[in-house]
């Protein structure tokens, strides 16, 4: 298999609202905001992350890639925006328009109707230089199964105390 294919990627991205919704829907208040320690997020911080990414990051960075008169430095992404974003919603309303965001942008990203060259095609990220389209897509994709992954962590240690001696053998309870 290729390190890369777009519709393997496109799969996994389909997924991840369904994954979420079904880890996260009507869970109770103590693993809503369950988090891993000091300056560490919760799955309510999440997914207020992965909204402001689908509304600023990946599609946007997408077109702007595939201009024509690059390549272009794309807009510097506020990983902390959902602090006042997600204010006076509920969990419910934050996996209801991540939801709908990434059917959105699965639809725009179908649209795009990208070929391999434009997997090639690059911009410039303003930390880390030159990025390809398809190295950002991927990371798109990577980046929903590292916040997976974080929330799944969170939420374990809700019962970190409670697990008695089989703490011993439960590794995502170490983890940061």
């Amino acid at each position: 298999m290729p390190a890369f294919g777009l519709a393997h990627a496109r799969d996994l991205l389909a997924r991840t609202p369904v994954t979420l919704d079904t880890m996260l829907r009507d869970l109770p208040k103590p693993f809503v905001y369950a988090d891993e320690g000091p300056e560490t997020w919760s799955p309510f911080d999440v997914m207020g992350h992965l909204i402001h990414g689908e509304q600023t990051d990946w599609i946007v960075r997408a077109k702007l890639i595939l201009r024509d008169d690059g390549p272009h430095t794309f807009e510097p992404f506020d990983r902390f925006a959902q602090e006042t974003a997600s204010q006076g919603q509920t969990l419910n309303d934050l996996l209801d328009t991540f939801a709908a965001l990434r059917t959105q942008n699965l639809r725009e990203l179908d649209a795009l109707a990208l070929s391999p060259a434009d997997l090639d095609r690059e911009g410039q990220h303003p930390e880390l230089g030159t990025a390809t389209l398809g190295q950002l897509l991927a990371t798109w994709t990577v980046h929903d199964l590292g916040h997976i992954a974080q929330i799944s962590r969170a939420m374990a240690k809700v019962y970190r105390d409670e697990v008695g001696p089989w703490q011993a053998y439960l590794g995502v309870l170490k983890r940061r």
